[in-house]
């Protein structure tokens, strides 16, 4: 499935937070956002995933504007995780991934709704945990139980906003390979805001720089982590590895500007 994304505008009432974003995703492709605080990030995924409304543009899924679908239609096609989600549930484990089946439960959980959260528990892991608290994890365990829900969804577009913000080094690497893994065994199409460009770098086929509300550049890691767009966008001095054991650029800050 094709996210296009054409022209979008949003403002908190005079103050503009997105200027005329235009990009597209197609099936089985990540594209990481990256960008300082207040650049647009999360603004524009909330757009993408009709929690906010833009004053202006238009989210099209294989050319269809998201507006005409109805809400049970997003919940099967846009998984969306956002940031900060850890509040307090009463819930399993289990039951937590559950309610990512909310959208195809008409009258009872059925049997294929069972199968499929069993199924994404074993891939990330949480099966032999699966009925511990959600209250009791820990950060990183919680955040696995919350893209195992959105998982669960079935999406065909993956939203993710900060994935693994609150997350150690291990954590990190080990849902953003998760996460890589999956969508493209899947072929689902992935947005994730990020603050670590080496994650960014390492597990997208494209970066979007958003600067102050507008894309600043876009395109595959290898084309767009320069020294000279990483200093415009950020403010800084850096410099760029190629030739890296990843095959990935590796970004080092040196100084401020």
């Amino acid at each position: 499935m094709k996210l296009s994304i054409k022209g979008i505008e949003f403002h908190y009432n005079s103050h503009k937070v997105l200027k005329d974003v235009t990009f597209q995703v197609v099936e089985g492709e990540v594209l990481a956002l990256v960008g300082p605080n207040g650049s647009g990030k999360s603004t524009l995924l909330k757009c993408i995933n009709r929690i906010l409304k833009p004053q202006k543009g238009t989210v099209l899924l294989d050319g269809k504007n998201i507006e005409t679908f109805t809400n049970r239609d997003i919940g099967k096609l846009i998984g969306y995780v956002p940031q900060s989600a850890f509040h307090t549930f009463s819930l399993t484990i289990f039951e937590m991934v559950l309610l990512g089946r909310k959208p195809y439960v008409t009258w009872k959980i059925g049997e294929r709704d069972k199968k499929v959260v069993w199924e994404i528990l074993s891939v990330m892991g949480l099966d032999k945990i699966s009925d511990r608290s959600f209250n009791e994890l820990s950060g990183g365990e919680k955040q696995k139980v919350l893209i195992a829900m959105a998982l669960a969804q079935e999406p065909e577009v993956l939203l993710l906003d900060e994935p693994t913000s609150h997350l150690d080094l291990r954590h990190q690497l080990e849902i953003a390979s998760l996460i890589f893994k999956l969508v493209k065994k899947q072929k689902v199409s992935v947005i994730f805001a990020t603050h670590d460009l080496n994650l960014a770098g390492r597990f997208s086929d494209k970066v979007a720089f958003l600067k102050r509300g507008e894309i600043f550049a876009i395109g595959s890691p290898q084309e767009v982590f320069t020294p000279e767009i990483i200093k415009e966008v950020y403010g800084i001095q850096a410099k760029v590895l190629s030739q890296t054991e990843i095959e990935r650029p590796l970004v080092i800050p040196i100084s401020p500007c």
